[in-house]
């Protein structure tokens, strides 16, 4: 018994030291960044971008990059989890799935590529060769991106369950039942999976064995993925709202929900310096105060935003299915630049050694420096 619980002690300890890191300057091993799923990176980019290179996929890119030892792994709805060099978008190999890959963006660990697929399958790859090391087949589509905790690989599935794999050999460890679509990325610390899911319902479960630690009702369906930072969790809803939920309380902060119009809210949520960012299908970017609620600026752009907006210094970067890439100050919500990208962007940024990548509709892979 006592050597159990130490194990456990020593696991848990071990998923809340990865989830308090920060991705390196030099890396971006997943979406979002890390497991708290902030969307923040370390280190700068330059004032003024260029494109650096620009890959031509064949297929949409909805899936968001992963940048690891230089190199760049992305999904692209053709059927393909590519690995391209970050210097110079020269493609290093090419690994096929059955079925496109959709919104899943890579997960980088321990030389591994893990993403799910359109067809429902979980796949480990070698990030060295693109060799196959592992695969899981799931009862549906997957969305959802791979997170890794420890020893564990945790993603969802439209099966309406979230599983935990051995991150090595791919064994099932436990899979936890929702009530509807699992669509979100699973956001990680402190030993708990925080999921806000299509079933209305905010979760918190234990990764050491699957088992709810709490539910929290939430009176909508949501497809973002849920951003932890302060002791709060953040997301939006198909509700047309954004909440933010006290994690020690169990309870629901604050709602923000504009007047003025009523669109749902798809883009997951970056969080820095007490400032929410997310999208929103009312064509905007919108700037939260973290402790209030309160908007602080919005950005109006020419479609909807269903990109997740990646957060470094004091700016902010964002696609939108106006098909431009845009660079706002943090601050203000003022726009600093903007790119043509040639198709709706959709993806979110990945950042990485002074670069940052991101993919559009129209198939392109696209690297600035």
């Amino acid at each position: 018994m006592v050597r159990h619980f130490l194990i456990g002690c020593a696991f848990v300890a071990c998923v809340a030291a990865a989830s308090a890191q920060a991705p390196a300057p030099d890396t971006w091993p997943q979406f979002r960044g890390g497991p708290t799923l902030t969307g923040v990176a370390a280190g700068a980019l330059a004032p003024t971008l260029k494109v650096a290179w620009s890959y031509e996929a064949g297929d949409a890119v909805e899936s968001s990059a992963a940048i690891a030892d230089g190199r760049v792994f992305v999904g692209v709805g053709s059927g393909h989890l590519l690995a391209l060099s970050l210097a110079d978008g020269k493609v290093l190999w090419k690994y096929a799935v059955e079925q496109g890959i959709g919104e899943s963006s890579p997960a980088v660990s321990n030389g591994i590529v893990y993403v799910g697929d359109l067809g429902g399958v979980v796949h480990a790859v070698n990030a060295a060769d693109g060799k196959r090391v592992w695969t899981y087949k799931t009862k549906g589509e997957i969305k959802s991106s791979p997170v890794v905790a420890g020893d564990r690989v945790i993603i969802g599935s439209y099966d309406a369950h979230l599983y935990a794999f051995s991150a090595k050999d791919g064994k099932l460890i436990w899979t936890a039942e929702t009530e509807n679509y699992v669509h979100g990325t699973p956001a990680i610390a402190d030993g708990l999976v925080y999921l806000a899911g299509c079933d209305e319902v905010f979760r918190a479960i234990r990764i050491s064995d699957g088992k709810e630690a709490f539910t929290i009702p939430i009176g909508a369906y949501t497809g973002a993925s849920v951003a932890l930072a302060n002791g709060r969790a953040y997301f939006g809803t198909f509700n047309n709202e954004v909440l933010a939920v006290d994690l020690k309380a169990r309870k629901r902060l604050w709602r923000y929900a504009p007047t003025d119009r009523q669109f749902p809210f798809y883009s997951s949520a970056a969080v820095a310096e007490s400032t929410v960012v997310l999208g929103g299908r009312d064509k905007m970017v919108h700037g939260l105060d973290a402790a209030t609620g309160k908007a602080r600026w919005t950005f109006t752009t020419r479609a909807r935003v269903d990109s997740s907006p990646v957060i470094v210094g004091e700016r902010v970067y964002v696609g939108s299915s106006d098909g431009r890439f845009y660079v706002l100050d943090l601050r203000k919500g003022e726009k600093l630049w903007e790119f043509d990208a040639g198709g709706p962007v959709t993806a979110s940024p990945a950042v990485a050694a002074g670069r940052i990548v991101i993919g559009s509709q129209d198939g392109r892979v696209i690297c600035f420096t």
